[in-house]
């Protein structure tokens, strides 16, 4: 039986339109994964993705979510930034950068013994002049988007920090508004649990400072985003709450550390 003329054009037109998709298909297969010309081509499949191991929160101090996306896209007079999502404070949540991607949303800092904290995590801005309280429904976005990032990424649900943790000195956001405290209690960051102890003779602070993860470069600057962080206050000398949280995440981090007898009130406040 012969084909009819409309069938040889179908199939024609079939067998075009996969080669011209299987042809595109390559060349993205090659833009995403460029070779060398100086080497043979010889692939193996033992490779991934690179990963993201810490979230990063910031607040952007601007007016709006359409100024914060204009920023976030262009040449601005500060130099290009980025992050991989913006949350508005009506809730909607933007994607700007894919996941597997390095955004330009941390900058120079250190988070324990992360140096290179583009590459090693995901930012989030979240639409807030950093003057007034942070709206329910954005927090409401930031907890779904954290339960996604956390589950599909494999991030630690306590790798959740400030822009401020890793870079004090230069760094003031989220800031003391934040609401770390409701993050904790839906089970993203660190936070003090149970009733806080003095803490032993001879406990060092700062030592506990940096294995929570701050530097101590400038120590006056990380009280102050220690402070904005887990007391939601200002501040920068330690005095005996502090070194009672400090000893409670401790022992979060390190069990083997030595229990406190003597306990003290429960919540971290100023």
């Amino acid at each position: 039986m012969h084909a009819s003329p409309d069938t040889s054009r179908s199939r024609f037109a079939f067998v075009r339109f996969a080669a011209l998709l299987a042809a595109f298909l390559l060349l993205a297969a090659c833009a995403h994964a460029p070779r060398n010309p100086l080497a043979t081509w010889v692939p193996s499949p033992n490779y991934d993705i690179r990963r993201p191991v810490l979230i990063v929160l910031h607040f952007t101090q601007q007016q709006s979510a359409a100024q914060s996306l204009d920023t976030l896209r262009t040449r601005n007079s500060g130099g290009p930034v980025s992050a991989h999502y913006l949350i508005g404070r009506d809730g909607h949540i933007y994607q700007l950068v894919p996941d597997s991607l390095r955004a330009w949303q941390a900058g120079p800092g250190r988070w324990g013994t992360i140096t290179d904290l583009n590459s090693a995590s995901i930012g989030i801005e979240l639409d807030s002049d950093g003057q007034t309280p942070f709206a329910q429904p954005q927090i409401d976005s930031l907890l779904r988007l954290l339960a996604d990032l956390t589950t599909r990424l494999h991030i630690p649900p306590t790798q959740i920090i400030g822009h401020e943790d890793l870079a004090p000195d230069r760094k003031d956001d989220p800031g003391p508004l934040f609401p770390w405290q409701q993050l904790a209690d839906a089970g993203y960051g660190r936070w003090p649990h149970g009733p806080l102890c003095d803490p032993p003779p001879g406990f060092d602070p700062w030592m506990a400072m940096a294995v929570v993860g701050y530097a101590l470069d400038d120590r006056a600057a990380a009280a102050r985003s220690f402070h904005h962080h887990f007391r939601g206050m200002q501040g920068d000398t330690l005095d005996t709450q502090d070194l009672r949280i400090l000893y409670n995440l401790v022992q979060q981090i390190e069990p083997g550390a030595n229990t406190c007898a003597a306990p003290s009130p429960q919540a971290p406040a100023g």
